[in-house]
């Protein structure tokens, strides 16, 4: 089975473990210690063979970061070989004072870097105890077990809801007496306006690109199990979690005999209907896949759930009406910054998008689509004065057509501060050694937000030299062309992105590494 597609964008929340930069092989088979002594030249030569091995350290310039500055006049993203555009700033994150730039003003897609930016859009307008609220209603009183009237299952857009949290909300119905009910069973989803799926021009299969509703559940994907018998192929669909695995029959999948695509999917007004290339199974396997009618997977898991606590459900019904009456269930997700943290550290798009339009919602405007609140998110970021020339077409960096400059990131990374929130919620990340290995004592520490897609790489945050000198900083690659040429059906695993992503990230550290060296306090 093929992995993930524009890696990075959405590892998921079942795994762990710090980001890690990579090195590989030096610039053109020059070590370290050479291109360290080309780039602390205050001349350049011709030949990086020529190079001394030390050199006067060139004297920061203070600029307003609207022209290219780079130290020792060396140009690390011309010399890395890498196709496409760059555009970088380092500043100093306690005076704001531009170091280094190299096409500071030009817009390139964030990638998931935006998620730092849909952090600070989220804590500001929704206030750092927000918490999502998912409930379940009722229509009238319970007596002797009945409740008299209709059970609404109320979504409040909670990004993280799980299967878990569903039976949480079961055992309290149970616990209040309700064992059957004389009306319908309704579910509400109203509370964010329905999308399909984060990005059109991705492949339908992709399990980061799920759908966005007022109602989610376990990343608004289900799991697809399979393995080979005698008679064929066992199949299932499930929403598995660490303590339960309910089979749902919302979404269906067929093996059929066909070279490609390798997955097709349809959806109805309440189902999801799947078929996969048998060629492309092995023996067994399994993997996660968007679901497309979130609100009708989260009302068939619950009502599963609810039945094994002795609870009979009529089968759900969507509502558009907003719900009204007594609260008989009640489940919140963690206050907003540590949703944030886990969504900065896995970068889970679900999560992003649900924060974004949340954030929208909360300045009294309702955006239809995630293009209209993204604007919005636009809009804000530029009456701060920090991102004059930012477009967003989403919250989480998915959509390709995202722009902002390296020069307008770092002024949102200084205007937030070295002991701001943002800091503090972005993950580690670990450079690694000549040979791939993480350097965990490496002097220089970085808290930064990655960004990938397919022949697009970005790094934003902040960074600490070894002599404690705290740096701002945005790395942003791109090569638009390669990209254009990938075909729908190819963006799982195109030809030559993974090696053009890897060199990418080889430039951060190099970078970064040279920064800590040259930038001292």
């Amino acid at each position: 089975m093929p992995g993930s597609a524009d890696r990075g964008k959405n590892p998921g929340p079942e795994q762990r473990g710090n980001e890690v930069m990579t090195t590989g092989k030096d610039f053109g088979g020059w070590t370290r210690r050479q291109i360290l002594a080309a780039l602390l030249s205050t001349a350049a030569s011709g030949a990086l063979a020529n190079a001394p091995v030390s050199s006067p350290r060139p004297q920061a310039r203070r600029q307003a970061g609207n022209g290219d500055h780079a130290a020792g006049n060396v140009d690390l993203h011309a010399l890395s070989g890498l196709s496409g555009k760059c555009g970088y700033v380092v500043a100093d994150a306690d005076t704001g004072e531009v170091l280094e730039s190299l096409n500071p003003l030009l817009g390139l897609p964030p990638a998931s870097t935006a998620k730092a930016l849909t952090t600070i859009y989220g804590l500001t307008m929704l206030g750092s105890e927000y918490r999502f609220v998912t409930r379940v209603l009722a229509t009238g009183p319970v007596e002797n077990g009945e409740l008299k009237g209709d059970l609404v299952l109320a979504g409040g857009g909670d990004p993280t809801l799980d299967t878990d949290a569903l039976a949480s909300l079961a055992k309290q119905l149970k616990d209040k007496g309700v064992r059957r009910i004389s009306g319908g069973a309704l579910v509400w989803s109203g509370a964010l306006p329905y999308q399909r799926q984060i990005d059109a021009d991705q492949p339908d299969h992709l399990g980061y690109n799920p759908s966005l509703s007022g109602l989610n559940l376990n990343y608004n994907r289900i799991y697809f199990e399979w393995k080979r018998g005698t008679g064929g192929f066992e199949v299932t669909m499930d929403a598995r979690t660490r303590k339960y695995r309910p089979m749902v029959a919302m979404t269906t999948i067929k093996v059929v005999e066909r070279d490609s695509p390798i997955y097709t999917q349809v959806s109805t007004k309440d189902m999801d209907q799947w078929t996969v290339a048998r060629r492309a199974l092995g023996k067994k396997g399994g993997r996660w896949l968007p679901v497309r009618r979130p609100e009708y997977y989260a009302a068939e898991v619950f009502h599963t759930i609810a039945r094994s606590y002795g609870i009979e459900l009529p089968r759900f019904r969507k509502t558009d009406q907003p719900p009204n009456g007594p609260i008989m269930a009640e489940w919140c997700s963690e206050p907003l910054p540590g949703l944030l943290r886990d969504m900065l550290m896995y970068s889970t798009n679900l999560v992003a998008e649900a924060v974004g339009m949340s954030a929208s919602q909360a300045s009294g405007k309702s955006p239809e689509n995630l293009a209209a609140s993204g604007r919005m998110m636009s809009d804000w970021l530029k009456a701060t004065g920090n991102a004059n020339h930012a477009k967003f077409v989403d919250h989480s960096g998915l959509g390709e057509d995202s722009r902002i400059s390296a020069r307008d990131m770092v002024r949102v990374l200084n205007a937030q501060g070295w002991n701001g929130a943002l800091h503090g919620l972005m993950k580690e990340i670990w450079l690694r050694d000549d040979k791939g290995r993480p350097i965990k004592a490496h002097p220089v520490k970085v808290q930064a937000k990655t960004g990938t897609l397919n022949f697009v790489s970005a790094l934003a945050g902040y960074a600490t030299g070894p002599n404690g000198r705290h740096l701002a900083f945005a790395i942003f690659t791109a090569d638009l062309d390669k990209r254009k040429k990938i075909g729908k059906s190819q963006r799982e695993r195109p030809v030559g992105a993974r090696g053009w992503n890897r060199q990418s990230k080889i430039l951060q550290q190099k970078l970064i590494e040279r920064w800590s060296d040259i930038y001292r306090a």
